[in-house]
């Protein structure tokens, strides 16, 4: 008997990317895209797949993400962004697990590139990952109400693949910034409504911490420059979110 897999992808204005993104799901049963505010062709690209479409506008992550998760009728869901690629090792792997498994839901390894640069060490600190939990049962997964980097409720055992997604996540390193910049003006959005009382000085050293952290716990520095920009956005990201929060109003 097979099980029926449901492949979830939240879109804003992706049409550049989502066909890619929806070639790489077909294994899966189904597909769902979840279309936030799009102006582009992205729906008609996701219909072209025969996915299943839910449109709105809204501002919180975690909500859009969720309404994606309620709109799914498989009983395991995996879950891609469009700049995301599941490789065909990791497809077969994953039907082949999902027929004989006790897991709750599976931690799924990335591989990052800068353009066409497989960045693979030093992801980390709200700049990137390294593997994050993907693929779930139905139910055994809720995203939090943050605008950015929203938390994540589990349920289940953990188990772990080895195939892995491949991420675009940047070009160049001007999308880099424009990248920091995008996240801090989220996390200072959500920083006014919930302040997290962390004050300007611990989040002047969080700065070095998270640059440590990155650049030699997480090996980044085996990625040469680009594992110093890496570990750099990465410590840039708690103190400029902190600022903006407190000297601008919007």
């Amino acid at each position: 008997m097979s099980v029926e897999l449901s492949a979830l992808v939240v879109a804003h204005n992706e049409e550049k990317q989502l066909a890619a993104c929806l070639e790489s799901l077909m294994f899966a049963d189904q597909l769902v895209v979840v279309l936030d505010k799009c102006t582009d062709r992205s729906k008609e690209i996701a219909e072209s797949f025969n996915a299943k479409t839910v449109e709105g506008s809204w501002p919180i992550e975690g909500d859009r993400r969720n309404v994606g998760l309620d709109a799914c009728d498989g009983q395991w869901i995996i879950e891609l962004d469009a700049d995301e690629r599941v490789t065909s090792e990791l497809a077969n792997e994953i039907k082949v697990t999902l027929s004989n498994t006790t897991a709750g839901y599976f931690l799924l390894p990335f591989d990052n590139y800068v353009g066409e640069r497989l960045v693979r060490y030093g992801w980390g600190c709200s700049w990137g990952v390294s593997a994050a939990p993907r693929l779930h049962k139905k139910g055994n997964k809720r995203w939090g109400q943050q605008r950015v980097h929203p938390s994540i409720e589990l349920i289940g055992e953990k188990q772990e693949l080895k195939g892995r997604i491949d991420h675009y996540v940047d070009r160049n390193i001007s999308d880099m910034i424009k990248r920091l910049d995008s996240y801090t003006n989220a996390k200072a959005k959500d920083l006014r409504e919930h302040p997290d009382g962390v004050g300007y000085a611990r989040n002047i050293r969080r700065f070095f911490s998270r640059f440590i952290k990155c650049y030699y716990g997480r090996k980044g520095y085996r990625e040469g420059k680009y594992g110093f920009l890496i570990a750099l956005m990465a410590g840039l990201y708690p103190i400029l979110s902190y600022l903006k929060a407190n000297l601008e109003d919007e």
